[in-house]
This record gives C-alpha cells, sequence and structure tokens, in this order.
C-alpha cells in the first residue's frame, strides 16, 4: 500500500502513518501493548502479594542500593529521550541523524541491562539471595527479570532495524518499523519507572 502515497516531493510529515500498512502496525501493536500491560500488572500484583514473605533471607531494605538502581533509571530514561531524538529526525527526513540517535539508544540500553546483570550477581554473591530464597526473591526476579527480558528484546529488534536498514534511508516501508520499536521503548521505560517505584523505593523504605 506504499505505492498508494505520491513520494516524489519527499516524505510526508508523519511517514510512520502515510499508508494503510503503517496504520494497521500502530494499531496492532496497541493491542499488543494493551496484552503486555495486563501481563505485568499481573506479575506487579503478584510480588506485592509476596514481597514480605522473606523467610530467611534479606529483606528489600537490607538489600537494595538506591544509587544503582536511580544510576540504571537515569540511563534508561535518557535512551528513551534519544530514542524520540530519532523519531524527530526520522520525520525531518534526516536518516544519518535518526540512525545515530537509534544506535546510542541501543548502546544505552546495553549499558543498563550490563548494570541490571550486575546486580543480580551481587545479590546473589554477596547476599546469597537467589532465586528460590524465598518468596520474596522469587516474585522479585521474575517482575525485574521479566522486564530485563523485554530489554533484551527490544535491544535485538532496533538493532535488526538499524543493520537491514542500514543503506536504504528512511521510507514509508521502514518509518512504521522503527516508529514502532520507539513505541515498544517508551514502554519499556514506563514499566521501569514502576519498578523503581513499587519494587525499590518503596523496599528501600521498608513498604
Amino acid at each position: 500500500m506504499a505505492g498508494t502515497v505520491d513520494t516524489t516531493k519527499g516524505l510526508p510529515s508523519h511517514p510512520e502513518r502515510a499508508t494503510l500498512e503503517g496504520k494497521n502496525k500502530f494499531l496492532g501493536f496497541w493491542f499488543f501493548l494493551g496484552g503486555e500491560t495486563i501481563m505485568f500488572a499481573t506479575f506487579f500484583g503478584t510480588y506485592l502479594g509476596l514481597r514480605n514473605g522473606i523467610g530467611d533471607g534479606p529483606s528489600s531494605s537490607e538489600l537494595f542500593t538506591l544509587p544503582l538502581v536511580f544510576l540504571m533509571t537515569m540511563i534508561l530514561l535518557t535512551s528513551s529521550m534519544t530514542s524520540v531524538f530519532a523519531m524527530f529526525a526520522m520525520k525531518k527526513n534526516k536518516f544519518k541523524q535518526m540512525m545515530a540517535w537509534m544506535i546510542v539508544t541501543v548502546v544505552l540500553g546495553m549499558v543498563f541491562l550490563g548494570l541490571e546483570i550486575y546486580e543480580f550477581q551481587h545479590y546473589v554473591h554477596d547476599y546469597e539471595f537467589g532465586f528460590t530464597t524465598s518468596a520474596f526473591s522469587s516474585a522479585f526476579y521474575t517482575l525485574v527479570g521479566l522486564h530485563g527480558a523485554h530489554v533484551l528484546f527490544g535491544l535485538g529488534w532496533i538493532t535488526l532495524l538499524i543493520v537491514r536498514n542500514i543503506r536504504s534511508g528512511i521510507t514509508l516501508t521502514n518509518a512504521p518499523k522503527f516508529y514502532v520499536a520507539s513505541l515498544y521503548w517508551h514502554f519499556i521505560d514506563v514499566v521501569w519507572v514502576f519498578i523503581f517505584t513499587v519494587v525499590y523505593l518503596m523496599g528501600a523504605g521498608g513498604y
């Protein structure tokens, strides 16, 4: 359906939704996010129900180190901002600028994921806080690990888009794909803000 749009005078102001295919991708993605939201809400509810079941293991207030988590949060929020810059560049038909911002987004996401792996390793080795230590540990690793898996998936998705379109320029075919990937990345960031608040801030405060 990309051929229904005249591109001889340049890309339209919203190339991601200029075609029926692009609009369908956009609509389908919101349905997908609806399912993802329900899934995360379920895991949040499980965590809140089990967070006090510490057994013989450490509690959240003994475990969490907010400076590291705050640094992770800032890195992930910055990556969300760089993906916004990438979409601004896309709408101005600045391909190289868009790709540069997307690459920065991937690098920041990789740093976040590396710090999350370090955090898990720190808890296991220094606190003997494994997945089966307590109900709290199982709920914590499941919820935060699920988010980490989404970050890994998002990194793979954006990296694949960059590699496949490295010389194609911005087209009405790939613009919806980059835009939807950017939305997915924002969703990951929003979920992390809830994790930071509900898991780490409340946990460090003993709530």
